[in-house]
């Protein structure tokens, strides 16, 4: 593939200690690099993953996707150019301020700013994270995924399909439509919901410990939201599991204006022997009642939900080594569900 994970993300917002907190006590990450008007956020061994800029606006103002090396950026630069993509070399004091080698600059049709970069510095120190945390499931997976509302889809599928070469992970079209994209391992990296509206739905970070994700649910639980902009409460989706990279979450706003899925247990794909598939069985297996939703579409979600459960839909725990245990002893219930799992 042309671009290997999504590498850092910058977020605008009204102001910086609004972030720093959220940041740092409800989501773990490590405040570094502050001043009046910019905050980085790391999350590993890099530098920075998050970078926040009050400039009075909402959402993300660029969209990091990392590349191998110089030689596989300069092949893109020209891969975008022979596409009738506009494309600059992003100057030394950028780079610098990115903490990349180098950096090429696109826009795609809606205007999203793109940054493709190689060499990302890492830190000597260790990460230190905002509470006490496990950790973030990073590396080659990138720092997570993001999710866009698009008013053309097809214009954006064709962008990032046939010029950038991401690949259809799998969709649904109820009680939304949703199209999901992959560039590793990960199940996605980006996905566009085809809302009619042009805005960013959410950032997924993914935990090592699926305590870390409850503790954090208790701690959004009792934050009140922002009421000059409607949100009564911090909790914007409830506790649920995916239907597709079968990852157990909850959604927060953030001070961006949009919200951060926090969550654990996402799944691998095999990007070489992958097939898409359309989830006919809707966004989750159980939980994740979507406040944002119309009326109209938060009853059908939870009529995919109820049906789910009616006919005993389940998927396998997805657990790293070291991060859990084999239980001793024998279940026959248990083990004749297996064998039935296998036929199917």
């Amino acid at each position: 593939m042309l671009v290997q994970s999504l590498g850092y993300v910058g977020l605008r917002a009204k102001d910086i200690e609004d972030w720093s907190g959220y940041g740092t006590r409800l989501l773990g990450l490590q405040a570094v690099d502050r001043s009046r008007t910019t905050l980085a956020l790391r999350m590993d061994d890099r530098k920075q993953r998050l970078i926040v800029e009050a400039d009075g606006g909402e959402g993300i103002g660029f969209f990091g996707w990392e590349v191998a090396d110089a030689a596989a950026l300069d092949r893109l630069g020209a891969h975008l150019d022979s596409h009738g993509i506009e494309v600059a070399r992003g100057v030394r004091a950028l780079a610098e301020e990115r903490r990349v080698a180098d950096l090429l600059v696109a826009r795609d049709p809606l205007g999203n700013r793109l940054e493709f970069f190689h060499g990302a510095e890492t830190a000597s120190e260790a990460f230190v994270p905002g509470r006490n945390i496990s950790g973030f499931r990073t590396g080659p997976l990138g720092l997570g995924h993001v999710v866009l509302h698009v008013e053309r889809i097809e214009e954006m599928m064709e962008f990032y399909r046939d010029i950038l070469a991401f690949r259809l992970s799998d969709y649904f079209l109820r009680p939304y439509e949703l199209y999901f994209f992959h560039v590793n391992r990960r199940h996605h990296s980006i996905a566009f919901a085809a809302t009619g509206k042009n805005a960013v739905h959410h950032m997924m970070l993914e935990l090592f410990s699926f305590d870390d994700v409850g503790q954090g649910y208790d701690l959004a639980a009792g934050e009140a939201g922002n009421e000059a902009s409607g949100q009564k409460s911090r909790l914007a989706v409830t506790l649920g599991r995916h239907c597709g990279d079968f990852v157990t979450s909850f959604y927060t706003w953030n001070p961006s204006g949009f919200m951060t899925e926090y969550g654990w247990g996402a799944r691998d794909i095999d990007p070489a022997t992958w097939q898409p598939s359309e989830r006919k069985e809707g966004p989750s297996i159980w939980g994740h009642d979507r406040a944002w939703l119309s009326p109209e579409q938060r009853t059908e979600a939870r009529a995919m939900r109820l049906a789910n459960a009616e006919r005993g839909l389940r998927r396998p725990v997805q657990v790293l080594p070291g991060n859990h245990e084999v239980m001793d002893g024998v279940c026959p219930w248990f083990d004749d569900m297996k064998k039935q799992q296998k036929r199917a």
